[in-house]
Parts: C-alpha cells; structure tokens; sequence
C-alpha cells in the first residue's frame, strides 16, 4: 500500500512521485538504477537522476556504497516506505535492489513542519525578490542534494533578498549557502537554507552620503559697467555692478559717480 504523504507530497514532483511508486512495486531484489530505469521509461536517464536524488533527499531512498566478497564496490538501495524509519541490516534489500516495509498507516499523510524564518529585506522590490529567487534555483547546480519545491523557494527568498540588499553579489550568496554543508543526506533542505540565512546574515552597509555634483564653471565674461572679468552664463553685469544699478534704480535723485 502506498500512502498518501508520497502521492501528495509537497514538495516532490510528479515525475519523483511516479517513480517511488513504481519502485515499491518491484520485488525485492530488482535492479533500480538510472541506466535499467532509462531502459524502462521514455524520460531518460538525466531526469531520472533527478527524480532519484529527490527520493533521497526526502528519505524515500538510501544509498550506501558496500564492498561485495568478490571485492566489487557496488550501492545498496533501500527503498523507504516511511521515510525516517530505518530498517534492521537484516531487512536491507540487495545491492541495487529496493526494500519495502509495510506503513502502520499508510493513509495518514505527514504532517509537515514549518519552515524557520527568514530574514525580511527593507524594501521588497519585484526585482530583488526575482534575483533571489533565480539564486535559490541554481543552489542545485552547485549541490544536488538542495532541490527546493516553489512554496520552499518563495519563504527563503525574502531571506536571499536581505543578502542581496547588503550589497552582496549573487555568487557570494552562493558560496555561503552551500559551503560546508554536511556530507549525509539533507533531509530538509530549506530548514538548513533558513538557518544559514538568519545565522549568516552580514551586516547593513554603513551608510553613504550621495556624492555631492561637480560644481558649475561658467565662462568669463566682461561686464558692461566696469568691464571687469566675471564668470556667468550669459552676458551683462558683474555683481558689484549689478547692485549698485539696483540701488540707483530705487533712488532715482541719487547721483551715482560710476554714471549709473
């Protein structure tokens, strides 16, 4: 019996959802590994990688790698149908081969627990948010094992966001992300990313005054009271002349000896 917590599981997709169902059909023994599968289905083997990874960072498969009598380094598949619950070494399939376990109740799907917070950006932006988002889709080409459904990308990308205001590149979000991360399997992926992104976070800039523009320098000109140099845009007088023009032209009985 198949439950539902791996029919309407949240966060793996269908093509991962198909394949552990197929997997749990087969009898003990049956080779599972991406070339015989490739063999079975249309999809081919890169798809079917990526749908076994997935299986395995959710705990529907284990893989270990065995030393046989004959001396041969091979892996060893087990099959989980309740991912968490570990076998006895007497139960575990044969090497490539898939195990099953019967579910206590395998219609009861798993609760799923809630995601750590995030840091918050100051300002939100579409742009911000879609660069972040874009940095959480390609943690996967750096590590497989960070595969992320749409509803994990959406709550780590506000955290992502609030690097990014920092004024860090993308590439070194990157790097802090999926530098020394644990050698097992990351049974929750985003719980990791969440915690590295509120325990990481780097400081806010200190803050930078906007660079004052260059001031203007304008042409030099010859006044036409004194003809003096002075600089101005356009033609006329200069300012001593200007206001004492401005004097004569108040008190109209005064004489002025400059002859305005």
């Amino acid at each position: 019996m198949i439950g539902n917590h791996l029919t309407q599981h949240p966060d793996l997709t269908l093509l991962a959802i198909g394949l552990a169902c197929h997997i749990q059909s087969l009898p003990t023994g049956a080779p599972i590994d991406t070339k015989t599968l490739a063999t079975r289905f249309p999809e081919g083997p890169t798809r079917i990688a990526a749908a076994l990874r997935e299986l395995e960072t959710h705990g529907y498969l284990r893989r270990t790698r065995e030393r046989t009598q004959a001396g041969r380094i091979v892996t060893r598949t087990v099959s989980c149908n309740q991912p968490g619950r570990h076998r006895d070494a007497s139960e575990a399939a044969t090497a490539g081969a898939p195990a099953h376990r019967a579910s206590t109740d395998p219609q009861k799907p798993r609760r799923r627990a809630v995601l750590p917070a995030v840091p918050k950006p100051a300002y939100a932006s579409p742009a911000l948010l879609q660069a972040a988002t874009e940095v959480l889709a390609g943690l996967r080409r750096t590590d497989p094992r960070l595969i992320l459904s749409a509803t994990d990308a959406e709550h780590l990308a506000p955290g992502v966001a609030a690097w990014l205001e920092r004024d860090l590149t993308p590439s070194a979000v990157r790097t802090a992300l999926t530098t020394n991360l644990p050698n097992e399997p990351l049974i929750r992926p985003a719980a990791l990313l969440a915690h590295r992104l509120t325990a990481q976070l780097p400081p806010t800039p200190p803050f930078r005054a906007p660079a004052r523009p260059p001031a203007v320098r304008h042409p030099l000109q010859n006044c036409d009271g004194c003809d003096q140099a002075f600089r101005s845009p356009t033609p006329g007088l200069c300012r001593a002349c200007s206001t004492r023009y401005a004097q004569a032209e108040s008190n109209p009985g005064h004489e002025d000896p400059e002859g305005f």
